[in-house]
């Protein structure tokens, strides 16, 4: 079956970086959409960043715009996530998801996406 494993969260102080990367198996990943997502305690889960299958379409999520990159590597089957000036309000666990041919405008919406990793903490203080 389908394999999302997230790495490289951890606690770190405002203002601060990390890189959460998340390795997916036994699926077709150079055609795949993925996307990352978040929820801090006691709210849904949100979009964070999306980037299509050629990654010539990424999305992000308003809030972390000039701040978070996402990027994949289809050799490594890798997609990451660069988070820079990290604040309070990023605190959450962070999940990368996978899904197949996605329209451009669907890639930020939870329901678009078939697979789902179990998650990183991302603790900003």
């Amino acid at each position: 079956h389908v394999q999302l494993v997230e790495s490289g969260g951890g606690s770190v102080q405002a203002g601060g970086s990390l890189r959460l990367s998340c390795k997916i198996s036994r699926l077709t990943f150079s055609s795949a959409c993925l996307g990352w997502f978040r929820q801090a305690p006691g709210k849904e889960r949100e979009a964070v960043a999306s980037i299509s299958s050629v990654g010539l379409v990424t999305d992000y999520v308003d809030s972390v715009k000039g701040r978070f990159n996402i990027r994949r590597d289809n050799g490594q089957t890798t997609v990451y996530l660069e988070m820079n000036s990290l604040k309070p309000e990023d605190t959450a666990m962070y999940y990368c998801a996978a899904a197949g041919a996605v329209s451009w405008w669907l890639l930020l919406q939870e329901s678009s996406y078939n697979y789902w990793g179990q998650g990183t903490q991302v603790t900003v203080s």
